[in-house]
């Protein structure tokens, strides 16, 4: 049954993802199941998008009275979710104001718009971005022209102009780009695709210091990183390095596509106005449902204390894999978001990891990415390492 579906999508989709051949069916908290009924522990959480897990019951409740109710009414009307949506959203981000996607990717374009209008309407004469080496911000034409991988920019080239790419965590490789030019420099707080990297406290602290010296403004990408996964709701926060604006998709809808950027009161004074940017589906009311709620459980399950309790203890049994696998070279990443550095082809061991009931991803350079649903206990990461174990073997 499950090779006619493969055969079936393989027939009829655009081939442009690695998929693995799994057709998976339903899912229930850290676990998913396929066609057949094989299950698998899941430590990809769709690419550290269903904090939540699977099967969260009031998470669904609230989606279906909402469809009961109303899906979409376009942005010309105002709808209840949408506001309360937003209050929340700005509330837990520490931003002002706000604006809805359907993506990660359209987040990060609203972003570079919205930092080239703040230089248009001031009068700089700024347009140029700066953005980071092995950085992921998304596949659209602007998004992919500030991503730090060739092999994502050169099919389509020329792409944006006006972008240069500086060292991660190298503050004199930033300062030597700065210009009379630069209007933004958009980072991620920890680097997912390229690799799980984490920004240290110094490039932080220094990139905030250069922008409010020459007023440039900073973006934070945290579409992956955000939303507790590092510990605090969002991964400035850990920093204490406010940015200017921030962009988030991912883990606040659990699922549900949407996606959001934010920026402080400052920004949006000189930034978009109306006709400026917009999206038929952005901040639907399905989709502001989803944001509410996964607050409210968010808050009152206190994911953020739960990722700060069993962050550790993942990282723990992640460390004693690099002391006993020759294979494993290093640990990298915070909270539940971490990577193990292979000495091997990642792409092997996670095949395996498949047949083994594991569902693990990829990052840049052979590195295993571990993002499990943030509700992941300590005996589901026991689990993981025996099935890991058995994949590295």
């Amino acid at each position: 049954m499950v090779n006619n579906k493969i055969q079936t999508a393989e027939e009829n989709l655009i081939h442009v993802y690695n998929r693995f051949p799994v057709v998976l069916d339903h899912g229930k908290g850290m676990y998913l199941y396929d066609a057949d009924g094989k299950e698998y522990l899941d430590f990809a959480a769709g690419i550290a998008v269903c904090g939540l897990g699977y099967g969260n019951e009031e998470l669904n409740n609230a989606l279906k009275a909402q469809i009961d109710k109303l899906c979409h009414t376009s942005n010309l009307f105002y709808h209840e979710s949408c506001g309360e949506a937003a209050k929340e959203l700005n509330r837990v981000s520490g931003m002002d104001r706000v604006f809805f996607t359907n993506s990660g990717t359209e987040a990060n374009e609203g972003a570079l718009k919205a930092a080239r209008k703040y230089a248009y309407t001031k009068k700089t004469g700024r347009y140029e971005f700066i953005a980071m080496e092995n950085s992921f911000h998304g596949r659209s034409f602007g998004a992919v022209s500030v991503t730090g991988h060739d092999s994502y920019r050169e099919p389509f080239e020329p792409v944006l102009p006006g972008v240069k790419f500086a060292r991660f965590n190298d503050l004199d490789s930033v300062k030597a780009l700065v210009s009379d030019k630069t209007c933004a420099i958009i980072l991620e707080p920890l680097q997912g695709e390229g690799g799980i990297n984490l920004a240290t406290q110094e490039f932080m602290e220094g990139i905030r210091k250069i922008c409010d010296d020459n007023d440039i403004l900073m973006i934070c990408d945290e579409v992956q990183c955000g939303m507790a996964r590092t510990g605090t709701m969002f991964a400035w926060q850990g920093f204490g390095v406010k940015p200017d604006i921030i962009t988030m998709a991912k883990a606040i809808g659990n699922g549900i596509p949407v996606g959001a950027f934010a920026m402080t009161e400052k920004v949006a004074e000189y930034s978009l106005q109306p006709g400026d940017h917009g999206a038929t589906y952005g901040g639907n009311p399905l989709a502001c449902t989803a944001v509410k709620k996964v607050i409210e459980i968010f808050e009152r399950e206190d994911i953020v204390g739960h990722v700060n309790k069993v962050g550790p203890y993942l990282a723990k049994r992640l460390d004693e894999l690099v002391e006993e696998a020759d294979c494993v070279t290093e640990r990298r990443g915070k909270g539940l978001m971490q990577g193990l550095a292979l000495s091997r082809p990642a792409g092997e061991v996670i095949s395996r990891a498949v047949e083994e009931g594991l569902l693990v991803i990829q990052a840049e350079g052979n590195v295993l990415r571990f993002v499990p649903p943030l509700i992941v206990e300590e005996k589901h990461i026991d689990e993981m390492i025996e099935k890991l174990k058995r994949a590295l073997a």
